[in-house]
C-alpha cells in the first residue's frame, strides 16, 4: 500500500461534496396527447384462443 496522502484525501472529499448546479433545474413541459388501444374484449380473446387451440 502507498503512503496516506492527506492532501489527496481532502481534494477528493472536496470534489465529492461539490454540487454541480450548471444544469437547467426546470422540468420541460410536454404537450400532446396519449392514446392507447385496450385491445379486444375478453370474449374475443377467448374465441381467438380457442381458434388457435384447434389448429
Amino acid at each position: 500500500m502507498g503512503a496516506y496522502d492527506e492532501d489527496e484525501h481532502e481534494r477528493r472529499e472536496k470534489m465529492a461534496s461539490a454540487v454541480d448546479a450548471d444544469f437547467d433545474a426546470e422540468r420541460p413541459e410536454y404537450t400532446g396527447s396519449l392514446t392507447y388501444d385496450s385491445g379486444d374484449s375478453a370474449e374475443a380473446l377467448l374465441d381467438k384462443f380457442q381458434e388457435l387451440q384447434t389448429e
